[in-house]
């Protein structure tokens, strides 16, 4: 009676170790998951000729974008992005949802009393030959016009949107 207790107990737990191992299995992302980085960003244009370089007006948010259906890289450059002056650093968060690639900007901290106007590199890694829907959640666009827009990677592999932007930082 004491082996069968012991072999069924053993039975158990073996069934919960392989359980748990396959759970640890389900949990490791997918391959071919779209991920991404914030890869550099220019310091804040505050000067005309800084503003000027890339033939961006202030009063504009524009992302431009470069695919390379090699290595399935999406390179997304956001101009004129909104931050505070002194934010120490930049970073952003990329999230899928079905065809729709979310990246949301964020500064580390907010150390003046002052907006200006970055340029944001940002690298996007498997991402397929395929239609999606960008969209930038910017943190000072306020009840300004998204930056969300479509872009199809089989007939378009470079692309621009901008949006008109008229509060501060940005504007005339």
């Amino acid at each position: 009676m004491k082996t069968k207790y012991l072999l069924s107990l053993s039975l158990m737990l073996l069934f919960a170790i392989l359980m748990s191992c396959q759970k640890e299995q389900d949990d490791v992302p997918a391959t071919g998951e779209i991920t991404g980085v914030l890869i550099g960003y220019t310091g804040c244009k505050q000067n005309k000729s800084a503003l000027s370089e890339a033939n961006y007006n202030k009063s504009v948010s524009c992302v431009t974008y470069s695919y390379d259906s090699e290595s399935k890289i999406l390179a997304l450059k956001h101009i004129n992005a909104g931050f505070n002056c002194c934010p120490d650093s930049l970073y952003c968060s990329i999230v899928t949802s079905g065809d729709t690639i979310i990246i949301s900007e964020f500064e580390k901290a907010a150390l003046c009393r002052c907006n200006c106007l970055f340029d944001l590199d940002i690298e996007l890694d498997s991402v397929a030959s395929e239609n999606y829907i960008i969209k930038i959640n910017e943190p000072y666009c306020a009840k300004q016009e998204e930056l969300i827009f479509e872009i199809d990677l089989n007939s378009n592999q470079n692309g621009e949107y901008c949006v008109d932007r008229d509060i501060y930082p940005w504007g005339i």
